[in-house]
């Protein structure tokens, strides 16, 4: 079944529209703060698309990022209560704890890390928050750890171009489906052993 090289194509469609820039800015901004969905997914083919902006877009999806974050920041500040079920809900919560005992024993660089951690970098942020964490420090650790990441995309998509385009959509519904069966071991095993 080719359901992911169907949604890949749309999404470079989708990623080639003039108010693409825009998507990708509220999607940087909401993952850093409430929503699930990273925004690789979009600043991936959109560099894709428009190699010689790859730049442009990483410094674009870090600047919305760091801003989400603060977003984060001041609902783990003083609206932590009123998330706390919300994370207890969506299964977030044990790393939640995980993410405090970071902070607890790396402080600074616990954010910095947070950009390349599979960990939903909003966890971060709230717990940041949560732990009044000095300013100043979070916002540099921030713009430099999810900085990193989002210019290596960037940079990787541009330097592959066409040929990272065309080798994707060769193999994207495979690695899709091989992701389906990952996600699904991982939940009946979470499930089973947790």
């Amino acid at each position: 079944m080719k359901l992911f090289s169907w949604l890949y194509a749309r999404v470079l469609d989708w990623s080639r529209h003039r108010h693409a820039p825009r998507y990708l800015a509220g999607l940087s901004f909401a993952e850093s703060s409430f929503f699930p969905i990273p925004p690789d997914v979009m600043l991936a083919p959109m560099t894709l698309a428009n190699p010689a902006k790859a730049w442009n877009l990483a410094s674009l999806t870090t600047i919305a990022s760091v801003l989400g974050g603060l977003l984060g920041y001041l609902i783990g500040m003083f609206a932590f209560e009123l998330i706390e079920p919300l994370l207890k809900d969506a299964g977030y919560y044990p790393k939640y704890i995980q993410v405090r005992g970071w902070f607890d024993e790396w402080g600074f660089w616990a954010i910095f890390l947070a950009g390349f951690s599979p960990i939903p970098y909003k966890l971060f942020t709230i717990s940041a928050g949560v732990i009044s964490m000095a300013l100043l420090p979070f916002i540099l650790a921030s713009a430099i750890g999810r900085g990193a990441r989002f210019f290596m995309v960037a940079g990787l998509m541009a330097w592959g171009g066409e040929r990272m385009e065309a080798t994707l959509h060769k193999y994207v519904d495979r690695i899709g489906w091989a992701m389906v069966v990952v996600l699904g071991l991982t939940i009946a095993g979470v499930k089973l052993y947790g």
